[in-house]
């Protein structure tokens, strides 16, 4: 489904991204907020091909539930009126949830996109789904490529109609906390980006919205998040304020005062990207990894870890899960299948982890610009288990 509200310029290009899928039964609404543009217009050449429906609502959340409530598919997705879905995204969908019919969303890669609809770059954040980094860090998540097993939102609700910038990242949260999401390698939509996009105008408000996200889900009231999206957001400001006051001779200044900031603030931000979580994107582990999972029906935590021969003679690692300490691991060089019997207590919770290692090490190279990371052990995988295993070690 669509919402929309004056986007008369776009949602043509929207409506034939959809309408051009290959995937046959794509039930397809379009619930407008009463604009005052060519929309209805537009919309009324596809009479046909989907349905329409304009009113007043309470905003961009509340037309989405709209439409959700209104959806007969297994299968539901919003795609907002100034964005596209990419050929066959549908079909990759569809086969995925035939494969894994428990998942609670599957999404993929995308584009952004410029005003006129020209490629600008891969959205270059998405990765495999992270739980712990999608409720502690950012929305890695580019929204026009998610889709959604239907009957999940039976069990968590909708949309928070009273949120405006992040409903997509919270819903997400929600899911995720309860349901298996997964990365899908397929570039499936792409997000328009120009200077009246929602996004790009919501300054302090929306970094205040996306804080508010942040504590409901966490357990920190300053994740690393808010320090990522507070940098974000305030650096825009700042150099808004200075753009404003360095004007004619007093320009070059300006200018060269903005590139100071935005260098220290990327410095800071790439900083708490590589460091907050204590897992790396080569898989190696720094001395404390968070991780968090979806209630699981195994009764078992499984680590598959690896640690290289040459690092140290042995490694002890703590588990601690939801606050408790479930297993204490001393182990020499060799590669792990480790299974943590989980207390009965939290078998149905949400699972947060972390993972504290004894022994560290340095790459060799300390010369200027080398690796220079506290290294403990490689991560294989971290998931459930039914059972334990006769042999923990391979």
């Amino acid at each position: 489904m669509t919402p929309s509200f004056n986007q008369g310029r776009f949602i043509r290009d929207t409506i034939e991204s959809v309408l051009a899928q290959d995937y046959p039964n794509v039930e397809y609404i379009i619930i407008d907020g009463a604009s005052t543009d060519d929309t209805a217009s537009v919309c009324a050449e596809y009479a046909d091909r989907l349905t329409f429906i304009s009113e007043k609502d309470r905003g961009q959340s509340d037309a989405i539930n709209k439409g959700f409530a209104m959806a007969r598919g297994e299968i539901v997705a919003w795609l907002n009126s100034d964005d596209v879905f990419l050929p066959g995204a549908i079909g990759h969908v569809v086969s995925a949830f035939l494969r894994e019919p428990d998942l609670g969303a599957v999404y993929g890669e995308g584009y952004q996109i410029d005003i006129d609809g020209n490629v600008k770059q891969r959205f270059s954040v998405t990765e495999p789904f992270n739980l712990w980094k999608l409720v502690y860090m950012s929305d890695y998540i580019l929204q026009q490529t998610v889709f959604f097993r239907r009957d999940v939102f039976d069990e968590i609700g909708l949309l928070d109609r009273d949120l405006h910038y992040g409903m997509d990242w919270e819903i997400l949260m929600r899911i995720g906390k309860r349901h298996m999401l997964r990365y899908l390698p397929y570039y499936m939509g792409s997000i328009r980006e120009y200077g009246e996009a929602k996004t790009s105008t919501g300054g302090a408000r929306r970094f205040w919205e996306l804080v508010k996200i942040m504590r409901r889900h966490g357990r920190s009231a300053f994740p690393p998040g808010f320090v990522i999206y507070g940098v974000e957001t305030y650096q825009r400001i700042v150099g808004e304020r200075i753009a404003a006051i360095c004007r004619g001779p007093l320009r070059r200044l300006g200018n060269k005062a903005q590139a100071f900031i935005a260098r220290w603030c990327g410095r800071i931000v790439h900083y708490v990207i590589r460091e907050s979580q204590g897992l790396y994107v080569d898989g190696w582990a720094t001395r404390k990894l968070h991780y968090m999972l979806p209630p699981g029906h195994g009764r078992f935590l499984e680590l598959h870890i690896s640690l290289p021969p040459g690092m140290f003679a042995r490694q002890v690692l703590e588990v601690v899960a939801n606050g408790r300490k479930v297993a204490v691991e001393s182990l020499s060089p060799g590669e792990y299948r480790l299974p943590v019997r989980l207390p009965e207590t939290i078998w149905n919770q949400t699972l947060e982890l972390t993972i504290k290692a004894r022994s560290w090490f340095r790459p060799a190279s300390v010369e200027r610009g080398a690796d220079r990371r506290k290294l403990c052990y490689l991560v294989r995988g971290i998931g459930y288990s039914e059972r334990r295993a006769d042999s923990a070690h391979r």
